[in-house]
């Protein structure tokens, strides 16, 4: 009898299931669009090096000595260390010229960073001894100056110098305004010499083991405390998995944002549900005392009304949760958005709707079963 009601009123159904439907698919797109960014910010952080200490320099006054770097290299917990220079520098070759940015390196910085060579080599420690004019190309730099075709070997013009590309990057992406592929890597002595400074700001540390990164970190800290006493203002040590748990929280807290919005749709589908299922406990005043009167008990009454409301919910959800998905992968397509569907989100979601066909059904649900049969069969 429930579902035969749901089946003779389809447009008035159809609009009663219209919140729960949005409020299911708005949970499960916004929710898989922040999952998604987490999971692309994470990857895309982790491939700027596993292990990772970043020293940075913010005066003029703190200078990072080969010597000091050595010292920084020594410590117990410390596997590889690479120092940088960077600036932007205009490549050209042929006709075609690029603005790129530039890093001048060692050849630990593979290692370090994760920079993992598709054709040729990387930089080596004799590259850096004897300021070879040598070159490490990432790939959206090769495809700017060289289109499809294989660049080891070749020559390229770094503001108006000739240098020789001796290697080309993987593709890794770019995070947060570090890695990228439209960069140009050459030794640490040559970049001194194209960006016109001695001063390195930037150092990287890779450590023996991600367990011990804390013990490094705090001995990285206590060595630059003391070769740079009172000017712990001038320098900064930050840990890779402290980059990662801050952009983990803001992901967590957007996530039940958005969730929390989406939810809000869910609510007001309930109260739909809940003003569809009186108006129609109105129109069926007469129907109710018949069947009282015939010997339908009150639990049969509010059972009937209950399972409408649920039907109700459960379809909207269900349909909400296909329109989710097919949404989902639409903005994927139309937006190149990083979606990351869970199966735990779109059973909560469904759950949740259930929950709220329930809750919101038991008010016109209670009131329909306690109707007093005889003011029911005179009810005009």
């Amino acid at each position: 009898m429930a579902l035969k009601s749901v089946k003779s009123n389809k447009l008035r159904s159809i609009l009663t299931m219209l919140g729960i439907i949005i409020g299911v698919a708005s949970v499960i797109v916004l929710v898989s669009i922040a999952q998604g960014s987490t999971k692309n910010v994470t990857s895309r952080i982790n491939q700027l090096g596993t292990n990772l200490l970043t020293v940075n320099t913010y005066s003029t006054n703190l200078e990072l000595t080969e010597d000091k770097i050595s010292e920084l290299g020594d410590l117990n917990g410390v596997k590889a260390i690479s120092p940088v220079v960077s600036g932007r520098v205009t490549a050209k070759k042929d006709r075609t010229t690029s603005q790129v940015s530039l890093t001048g390196t060692n050849a630990a910085y593979s290692d370090v960073r994760d920079a993992k060579v598709k054709q040729g080599r990387f930089i080596t420690d004799l590259d850096v001894e004897y300021r070879q004019k040598v070159v490490v190309l990432g790939s959206e730099t090769t495809s700017t100056l060289f289109g499809a075709s294989n660049p080891v070997g070749e020559h390229i013009q770094l503001d108006g110098v000739s240098y020789k590309v001796v290697g080309v990057l993987a593709s890794k992406g770019s995070s947060m305004g570090q890695g990228g592929d439209n960069t140009i890597i050459v030794p640490l002595s040559t970049g001194e010499r194209l960006v016109g400074s001695t001063t390195i700001s930037t150092v990287y540390l890779k450590g023996k083991s991600e367990d011990q990164m804390d013990f490094v970190m705090n001995e990285v800290k206590m060595k630059m405390a003391s070769l740079y006493p009172g000017k712990s203002d001038d320098y900064g040590v930050t840990n890779q998995q402290d980059v990662m748990d801050t952009m983990s929280s803001v992901s967590e807290t957007m996530t039940l944002m958005l969730g929390g919005i989406a939810s809000i749709s869910l609510l007001v589908g309930g109260i739909g549900i809940m003003n569809i299922m009186l108006v129609s406990v109105s129109e069926r005043t007469k129907e109710i005392g018949i069947r009282k009167a015939i010997g339908a008990k009150r639990r049969d009454i509010l059972l009937q009304f209950l399972i409408e409301a649920v039907v109700l919910s459960a379809l909207g959800g269900i349909i909400g949760i296909l329109s989710g998905l097919g949404l989902g992968e639409l903005v994927s397509t139309l937006t190149s958005m990083s979606i990351s569907f869970s199966t735990s989100v779109i059973l909560y979601s469904f759950l949740f709707s259930l929950v709220v066909g329930v809750v919101f059904g038991v008010f016109p649900a209670n009131k329909a079963s306690k109707l007093n049969p005889i003011q029911a069969l005179r009810y005009q």
